[in-house]
């Protein structure tokens, strides 16, 4: 006889009776045996998330703001959330229907950078200091142990986000005034010289050729560590200037996106084979530590492709050591053209990417900039991962981002003027495409509150507790009708409802998890898209109308799918003819029909 655990009422009286079938996906006893694909993915930053400790606010003693980064009213600083906060509302995340919990770094940082009168605070955690402890902003290892047990003992995975290309900004040059030179690099001739063949040498008796053999940190320019700040990375041999590229800034392109300095953050020399054992050491550690499910890398195309395939093997072997045999691991490659992001899978031998090209494709869908036929290129282009279709079912599909910003946000700009109900509908509507089509939804938090924000990076990164920030307060948001400051944890809220049915529709049906996807119309304006998703006999019709006209079409199914129920709309029972399905929709609406063969 079964027991209704405490968890599993919860689940079920926030998404209804029939969730029975659906909560067994975040079984506490098998959430290790699930596949990436199983999950939907909720990415929250800690600072921005919830305040469960008002205590470590400031890191430490009150220093002031530009020491120790704490300024609630600025939207580039510390607000407060931790931690704590973020095991206070497990309840809230796993009602939405996330089954995994993706944290931005919270590793600790150099608490705050940027010239005089440009700082800002490392409240988004990627400008790491010391790669084994937890920032004191956010709490404690003993905090985040107990939130990984929380979540684990809930069925909920933990994804934690890692860097490797860089850390905080600590080494300077003294060829630079302000400490910060243009990239440097293998292609500059003379190397040796500033200026060309008749300049000054850059460091006397040095003519370049020590390149490669791991000798000199100063071939390019000479870099120095500041008084005081010696000791200020760990593991230790961090500190070394010898284990950085020390090129001068990055332009992004060519030979300067591995070895240049991403936006003045010391870039790794990752090619040494210090650097390699180092960092498999310092993450493996935390995988034996506190048992996590994955990891998303930062700036991912940014470290040479060596790099990755001795430290991916590494990482899966030290999961599976430990128990953990789906650990998923996901790298950011910031670019939406289908072959850059497969390439990172056949080169680099990373298991999946981030799928920006969904993000551009769904984006410009919804928003009426193009048909659907930009979106099943898309899809069409899954064949070139490596491991083909099914790699690209382990992509992390999203919408926005904490760097890009958010889908409210794209729909806005893209349509200006937008009435409050269209603006709904719209991204309604990019959820439903979300949580359906291939690959792994991945919610960023505040979407489910309608937050839209103001634009890209700290623009995009709203607090979900009372903020204090003016320009977060005055925001439009999507289906929710609050204004100003307020605690936006709201189950009620149209989005959150949205995506919380759509969730439990996907967790409740394999096919929509794990099954082929086969693009059955994709018009090439605004109109109808629809796709299915097959597994063992299964067939589940997705279909979508993005046009601001009713559509009524006849679509292409398996002959074998003759008759059908609808899991989300106004699905007839039967097909219409062999091979064929009415659908009719309204504009800006979708339905879900499923089939399990004939009768």
């Amino acid at each position: 006889m079964s027991v209704m655990t405490p968890w599993r009422r919860t689940l079920l009286a926030v998404l209804g009776s029939s969730a029975l079938a659906a909560a067994a996906i975040a079984a506490p006893s098998s959430y290790p045996q699930r596949k990436p694909q199983d999950e939907v993915i909720y990415f929250l930053l800690p600072d921005r998330f919830e305040n469960g400790d008002r205590g470590n606010d400031h890191g430490g003693p009150d220093r002031g703001p530009l020491v120790d980064g704490f300024d609630p009213t600025r939207a580039g600083f510390y607000h407060g959330g931790d931690l704590k906060g973020v095991t206070r509302r497990l309840d809230y995340i796993q009602g939405l229907g996330a089954t995994a919990i993706w944290l931005a770094p919270i590793f600790k940082n150099k608490a705050v950078q940027g010239a005089p009168g440009r700082e800002s605070a490392a409240h988004h955690g990627y400008w790491i200091t010391d790669f084994t402890d937890v920032d004191p902003h956010f709490g404690t290892k003993a905090d985040f142990k107990a939130l990984v047990d929380a979540a684990h003992a809930r069925g909920l995975k933990v994804y934690m986000d890692i860097v490797v290309n860089h850390t905080a900004d600590v080494i300077q040059y003294r060829e630079c005034p302000e400490g910060h030179c243009a990239y440097r690099g293998v292609a500059d001739y003379p190397y040796a010289r500033k200026g060309g063949v008749a300049g000054p040498t850059i460091n006397e008796g040095f003519d370049g050729e020590d390149f490669g053999k791991l000798e000199r940190p100063d071939w390019a320019y000479t870099p120095f560590v500041p008084a005081g700040q010696e000791a200020a990375k760990a593991p230790a041999w961090l500190n070394d200037p010898i284990y950085y590229h020390n090129r001068g800034e990055s332009t992004f392109a060519g030979e300067s996106s591995l070895l240049g300095d991403f936006a003045t953050l010391d870039d790794v020399f990752t090619e040494n084979p210090r650097v390699v054992a180092g960092f498999i050491e310092v993450y493996g550690r935390w995988i034996d530590d506190f048992g996590i499910d994955g990891f998303r890398i930062d700036t991912a195309r940014h470290v040479n492709p060596e790099f990755w395939r001795a430290f991916v093997p590494a990482m899966l072997a030290r999961a599976k050591a430990k128990g953990i045999p789906n650990f998923h691991i996901f790298g950011e490659v910031f670019d939406p053209d289908v072959a850059i992001l497969a390439s990172h899978t056949r080169v680099d031998k990373l298991p999946a990417v981030l799928d920006f090209a969904f993000q551009a494709a769904v984006t410009n869908v919804v928003t009426g900039k193009a048909g659907p036929e930009r979106l099943a290129r898309v899809f069409a282009g899954d064949p070139v991962y490596e491991g083909g279709e099914a790699t690209a079912r382990q992509l992390p599909t999203f919408l926005g981002n904490h760097d890009m910003g958010r889908i409210g946000w794209f729909v806005q700009k893209a349509r200006p003027g937008i009435r409050d109900d269209e603006l709904l509908a719209r991204v309604t509507l990019a959820n439903a495409v979300l949580l359906t089509a291939r690959g792994v939804p991945t919610i960023y938090y505040g979407d489910e509150q309608g937050f839209t924000g103001d634009g890209d990076y700290a623009d995009s990164r709203e607090d979900m507790f009372p903020s204090r920030v003016a320009s977060y307060n005055d925001n439009r948001l999507i289906g929710v009708s609050a204004k100003g400051a307020r605690s936006a944890f709201d189950p009620d809220s149209a989005l959150y409802r949205q995506i919380a049915e759509l969730a439990r529709i996907r967790a409740a049906t394999p096919a929509l998890r794990d099954g082929r996807q086969v693009t059955r119309v994709a018009d090439q304006q605004p109109g109808l898209f629809a796709f299915s998703r097959l597994l063992a006999g299964t067939e589940v019709l997705a279909v979508f109308n993005t046009s601001d006209e009713p559509i009524k079409a006849n679509v292409p199914v398996e002959a074998r799918s003759a008759s059908w129920r609808a899991l989300r709309g106004a699905c007839q029972s039967s097909a219409a003819a062999p091979d064929g399905y009415s659908v009719e929709l309204a504009p800006l609406d979708y339905m879900l029909c499923v089939s399990e063969g004939r009768p």
